[in-house]
């Protein structure tokens, strides 16, 4: 059995960022969605804006959802939309991140 690792996945020792990166990279609609929602949200006079929302949003308008969103991306799908879009920095809250 694969020793875990802070910040990896216990079965697949894959570290967070890796899935996350590994997902992006064979769904981006995801990405692509999400930013047209919260593109929509900040035109519709939105201060701020919960990432988890995004997705919970997001489920609700994908007809068969997505196998594999993992509510665990929430932060790095919000980093790469500010890393896109700098001016929504202060929409999403941003925490320290403890794990690669």
């Amino acid at each position: 059995m694969p020793i875990a690792v802070r910040g990896s996945h216990r079965t697949t020792g894959h570290t967070l960022t890796e899935q996350f990166h590994a997902f992006d990279a064979h769904h981006p609609h995801i990405y692509r969605a999400l930013e047209r929602l919260a593109a929509r949200r900040l035109a519709a006079g939105a201060i701020r804006i919960g990432m988890k929302d995004l997705f919970e949003d997001l489920r609700r308008e994908l007809p068969h959802g997505v196998a594999g969103l993992n509510n665990s991306f929430t932060a790095l799908y919000a980093r790469k939309l500010i890393d896109r879009h700098p001016r929504w920095a202060g929409a999403f809250e941003q925490r320290r991140r403890r794990a690669a």
